[in-house]
């Protein structure tokens, strides 16, 4: 059995969500609101000790980060595969896993004033210190810090923006072949997974679209070797309940504005 927790504005999330519909695997989706934390909640760091998401459970095992676990899917149901071929272009797969997680922090420069400010600066000093207890890594602790007490200032934005840009001009540059980042066919790293893939709202301010980069995110790509995918999905998103519960009450948050694009890993 598969349980998948895991936030629907997540692009590391989505990436996962996406090998599973490939892959025509049912699984159990779990919804984890970022907005109220619930991915630092005492309940989750107990599957997930890093406080992100997604984290995949399989038979009682959990499994985190998502490069890790779409390889793992691949492995253990090969059918159909999502990994290219041949030894070189699977290095090159990894390659462009590797680019896009290294700006995971530009995203959050260029994002989270606008997913997570209106929510993290109205916590008192209190609301935030217990926050900032739960977050396992200080790089993390630091950011939400930002975001909360000092928003980063436009000269840091800038030069995010401009990281950010740049690795989209090297997707251009690579989907002028085939269409596809690495090889001829969907794999891992041609699922939607890139910095400017989420947060529709504010992708015409991050850069202006490039045509291939366009046609790869409106439709993952050229028309798929493996044909439509349908996805096996056996519940809905459902709400994580509890989670809520074990947080500062000053830090819930209100209803989910679901505004923003949220990065994990």
């Amino acid at each position: 059995m598969i349980v998948l927790y895991n936030a629907p504005r997540s692009s590391a999330s989505r990436r996962v969500r996406l090998c599973l519909e490939e892959k025509g695997l049912p699984y159990e989706n779990r919804a984890v609101d970022m907005e109220r934390l619930e991915h630092h909640s005492a309940a989750y760091l107990k599957i997930n000790p890093d406080g992100v998401v997604p984290t995949m459970v399989h038979d009682g095992r959990p499994l985190h980060e998502s490069g890790t676990i779409c390889e793992y899917l691949d492995e253990s149901h090969p059918d159909p595969p999502l990994r290219p071929e041949t030894p070189y272009d699977r290095a090159l797969m990894r390659n462009w896993v590797r680019h896009i997680d290294a700006r995971i922090h530009d995203l959050i420069v260029f994002n989270w004033r606008h997913a997570f400010g209106a929510i993290a600066s109205k916590w008192t000093d209190e609301d935030l210190e217990a926050v900032l207890a739960r977050i396992p890594s200080e790089e993390r602790r630091q950011s939400w810090l930002r975001v909360a007490r000092r928003p980063y200032t436009e000269e840091e934005r800038a030069q995010a923006r401009g990281r950010l840009v740049a690795l989209l001009g090297r997707m251009e540059a690579a989907l002028s072949g085939s269409g596809w980042l690495v090889g001829g066919a969907y794999s891992t790293p041609t699922s939607p997974r890139s910095p400017s893939s989420s947060g529709s709202r504010r992708r015409s301010r991050l850069t202006k679209w490039r045509a291939r980069r366009t046609r790869w995110w409106r439709t993952g790509g050229p028309a798929s070797r493996h044909g439509p995918r349908s996805g096996a999905r056996t519940s809905a998103p459902s709400p994580t309940g509890p989670w809520r519960r074990d947080l500062p009450r000053g830090a819930r948050g209100g209803s989910s504005r679901r505004s923003g694009a949220f990065r994990e890993r």
